[in-house]
């Protein structure tokens, strides 16, 4: 407790939050969030009347909170529209040079949005959940200028829609629609030539980081220079040649102290390495760039998972990324760093961020504190080629998104076999998760991948099962040293078997990546809501059940860890430990006691 006490201490006083990618930081950037003009195009004539010119809009949006949100100031009684649009316009605080570009920059806007600037088409994204931008020549935002926004988001479940409930209302775990801007929009001021993009990957075995540089338009003397410091001292310098706008090195980071060889990042001790990258035209920079990286390994030897060679217990609690009257949205990054710090005084060491994709500056959070990180993919909820389409292109840009965060461990594609509803027989849906996870694969060796989490698993490097009985003995006489149980149905609440047809246990690592959700709340207004099992009459009996199936997890030796369902009640949804104001709902020393107080396994929990 005394350390996670004396992080947040240390965090809420040394973090900047306000910049929306703290992995590639520049100082010249332009915060675009706030107030907005605004305008529904129920009748979808706004491109034939081309609003996107002249067109005075009605109504403001607070950005990047969606319109059905009630951070949004829209009125609420609006009615639900496909297509909406916004417009800013922006005066510079710092002025682009002659030779110079400004970046414009979205980080995640539902679902196909096409952009101009004053007036003139610059691109259109497709894809609900993750960044997209625009490079923008100086002479197009000379003083001032104007953005448009035209976003369509149509109720379709061929699109990647995660738990936005695609029927006219909630309903179980699907919650409020998103439509158009919910994450942050900014500028940022590069020269002609600048570093696009940087992969880093370390090797704890070798000691070494190798980098790959990405620039635009970089010429024949562009040079990539690169600093590593650790704990405020610089440990290796080095400088490559960029040649057809890409460079790679492998640069040694091994320490010079006799007490360690590298600072390894874990959830105890999350080290981080800082890395400024310099790009040189001869011998003037044109563009710096801040960002870290951390020394960490993932792997698997028989039945573990292992993080830097040593058993790992991953003690994960699902989290949704719904954040009351903001909706995806929180009121401010104080709150994403407010409930990360209360898992990690809870005692948990992980996160399972379900069916979002968070901001950025989650994943920082993460990497600053210690949380281990599975990232998921947003399901669509039908299968096809529009689907496939859908599906592939946004997920490649999420693992892109997450590749540098040493937090995140894994990758999980499919979730339950949703949009993949035939999975067990159909081969042409087996084909389709196994091209994500072969895909995966091809873009990033250094994680695990779980194919199709929950059951009906095809190829997947964890037999992962969820599993919502609300009685302990069910979950100890269930999950044995049997093969026979593995590969078959073993989840009471589910039925589902654990492998689709054509594929069995290969001896897997084997987590229950989804139990307990007890539903439990105080207010008399929301007895009718959703959770699982029988409510709780009390506080008292509802951290009973919680001890009881927690520990009828931890004692089972054939489980290397598990994910509690939830951080926090989310609208309807009432399973959180956490309420819809993200408070406490039970004493938090109480939650740590319980996940501390077991030696099992082979593993110690202290």
């Amino acid at each position: 407790m005394l350390i996670v006490l004396q992080q947040e201490e240390t965090l809420r006083t040394a973090l900047d939050l306000s910049y929306p990618r703290p992995q590639f930081k520049r100082n010249k950037w332009m915060d675009l969030n706030g107030t907005w003009e605004f305008n529904f195009d129920y009748d979808n004539k706004g491109l034939k009347e081309k609003w996107y010119k002249d067109k005075a809009f009605t109504d403001s949006i607070q950005v990047p909170f969606c319109y059905q949100s009630t951070l949004s100031g829209v009125e609420e009684n609006s009615l639900p529209s496909e297509v909406v649009w916004y417009k800013k316009q922006v005066k510079h605080v710092e002025q682009p040079t002659k030779d110079g570009k400004v970046i414009l920059h979205f980080e995640a806007v539902d679902y196909y949005t096409m952009v101009w600037v004053n007036g003139e088409f610059v691109g259109d994204h497709k894809g609900g959940h993750v960044p997209f931008s625009f490079t923008l020549p100086s002479e197009m935002v000379e003083d001032h200028f104007t953005i448009t926004l035209r976003v369509e988001d149509k109720t379709s479940c061929s699109q990647p829609i995660g738990k936005q409930s695609w029927k006219e209302d909630n309903f179980l775990c699907w919650y409020t629609k998103t439509t158009g801007i919910w994450q942050s929009v900014w500028l940022e001021y590069v020269s002609d030539s600048f570093l696009k993009e940087v992969k880093m990957t370390p090797d704890i075995d070798t000691a070494e980081v190798f980098i790959e540089g990405f620039t635009e338009d970089a010429g024949e003397n562009a040079l990539l220079d690169v600093n590593i410091s650790l704990f405020g001292k610089t440990i290796q310098r080095a400088s490559a040649m960029v040649t057809y706008n890409k460079v790679t090195m492998r640069l040694n980071v091994s320490s010079t102290s006799p007490d360690f060889r590298l600072a390894y990042w874990t959830p105890d001790e999350p080290n981080l390495y800082d890395v400024t990258f310099s790009l040189r035209d001869g011998e003037k920079i044109v563009d710096k760039v801040d960002s870290y990286f951390g020394m960490r390994k993932v792997s698997i030897r028989d039945q573990d998972i292992l993080l830097n060679n040593e058993r790992c217990y991953q003690k994960l609690i699902l989290d949704q990324g719904y954040y009351g009257s903001g909706l995806m949205t929180p009121d401010s990054i104080e709150t994403i760093e407010s409930d990360l710090l209360k898992i990690k005084r809870m005692g948990f060491n992980g996160v399972r961020r379900h069916q979002t994709v968070a901001d950025n500056r989650y994943m920082y959070l993460c990497d600053k504190l210690g949380l281990v990180m599975w990232a998921e993919m947003p399901s669509s909820f039908e299968f096809g080629d529009e689907a496939i389409e859908n599906t592939t292109y946004e997920y490649r840009k999420i693992i892109k998104k997450h590749y540098n965060h040493p937090s995140v461990i894994a990758y999980t594609p499919m979730n339950e076999s949703w949009g993949v509803n035939e999975i067990h027989s159909n081969k042409q849906q087996q084909s389709f998760v196994n091209s994500l996870y072969y895909l995966t694969k091809s873009l990033d060796q250094t994680r695990l991948v779980i194919g199709n989490d929950g059951w009906e698993h095809t190829l997947t490097d964890v037999l992962t099962i969820h599993d919502y009985s609300q009685s302990d003995q069910n979950i100890t006489e269930k999950y044995k040293h049997d093969e026979e149980t593995w590969n078959g149905a073993p989840s009471v609440t589910s039925r589902k078997y654990n492998f689709a047809e054509g594929y069995s246990y290969q001896g897997q690592p084997i987590m229950m990546s989804e139990f307990g959700g007890i539903a439990y709340t105080e207010k008399e207004e929301l007895a009718e809501s959703w959770g699982y099992g029988d409510r709780p009459k009390s506080k008292e009996e509802a951290l009973k059940r919680f001890e009881e199936l927690v520990h009828a997890v931890m004692k089972n030796d054939v489980f290397c860890g598990f994910c509690y369902t939830q951080v926090s009640d989310v609208e309807q949804e009432v399973n959180g430990l956490l309420d819809h104001n993200h408070n406490y709902k039970f004493d938090p020393n109480e939650i740590k006691r319980i996940l501390d107080s077991l030696q099992t396994g082979g593993f110690t929990f202290e």
